[in-house]
């Protein structure tokens, strides 16, 4: 009995060295995962600041914690558990998926490089319903727009990071991926809560008790946001593009293969191979938007929706 209930010990004694060494593994692991998904994090930074312009400044960083909370809410309790177990009962969905959520962006993206060139006619009428809800009702349309695109970029993340993981020991796989949710999540919402205060932050700067070079520094921030804002609004559109293509790319076998190609032939000039892959998935994603459309509005159509 003594000598079964030691050999019982030894075998938890084994198992928990095994998962520790294996939880070693964890920050490596999180630091790959981060690599993989560094164009969506930049889409996802990018994108979100428009969510909180135009509103009481008061309100900015209250809005992002907000949607930081809910973005962290939707990665941990319901993207890693849906990822898991399409992992583990049905891992042939989890590309068509992703490549459903790639259209969705290309659809995104190709509807704001549409708005640029194609100024709308009922323009007016679209401030006057503006005018016309309260600064609360506008701000919780904000968040709820916010969440539905983050819902999109975060499920990327966790399918990618599960991916990373896949015959990992199962606490390897939750460690890892509860890691990466955290860190991006405080990652791109602290990056953006810093962006739109940014200016303020420039205001508190160019105050006279203040020495020349730092009042010179903060009224040239307080400049330079306008513009950074409207270029961040830019690379966001062609991220959203760039990372939908992407995707949806990578889950066609012979698209795949054209993109390692061209990775291949570029091999020896890094920089160039990404700007080309990035230019050529922005072009596809600006293609596949504009079909995505198409279809939308002909199955609108069908359905006497369109009126």
């Amino acid at each position: 009995m003594a000598s079964g209930f030691f050999a019982l010990l030894d075998d938890i004694s084994a198992l928990v060295k095994v998962s520790a060494a294996s939880l070693d593994d964890v920050p490596a692991q999180v630091a790959k995962t981060t690599g993989k998904v560094s164009g969506i994090v930049i889409d996802d930074t990018a994108v979100t600041p428009k969510y909180v312009v135009g509103l009481d400044p008061s309100r900015e960083l209250s809005i992002i914690y907000r949607i930081a909370k809910k973005s962290l809410v939707n990665k941990i309790l319901i993207l890693s558990p849906a990822a898991l177990l399409l992992g583990y009962f049905a891992p042939w969905a989890i590309t068509p998926i992703l490549m459903l959520g790639g259209a969705y962006l290309c659809f995104e993206g190709y509807e704001k490089v549409h708005s640029m060139f194609s100024p709308h006619h009922d323009v007016d009428v679209e401030s006057d319903q503006v005018q016309t809800i309260t600064p609360e009702e506008l701000e919780e349309e904000r968040v709820a727009s916010a969440v539905r695109t983050d819902i999109i970029l975060s499920a990327e993340i966790m399918a990618i990071a599960y991916s990373q993981v896949t015959g990992q020991p199962v606490i390897n796989q939750i460690a890892v991926m509860l890691a990466v949710a955290v860190f991006i999540t405080v990652a791109v919402y602290g990056f953006v809560g810093l962006i739109v205060k940014a200016d303020d932050i420039g205001v508190h700067l160019a105050q006279e008790k203040y020495g020349p070079a730092t009042r010179k520094f903060g009224r040239g921030l307080v400049k330079f946001m306008p513009r950074f804002l409207s270029i961040l609004s830019y690379v966001g559109t062609a991220a959203m593009l760039w990372v939908g293509a992407e995707i949806i790319l990578h889950g066609i076998p012979f698209t795949a293969h054209l993109l390692h190609e061209l990775e291949l032939a570029l091999a020896n000039i890094p920089a160039l191979g990404w700007l080309a892959k990035v230019l050529v998935c922005a072009i596809a994603g600006l293609i596949i938007g504009f079909v995505v459309e198409k279809l939308v509005l002909l199955v609108k159509k069908v359905l006497g929706k369109d009126k």
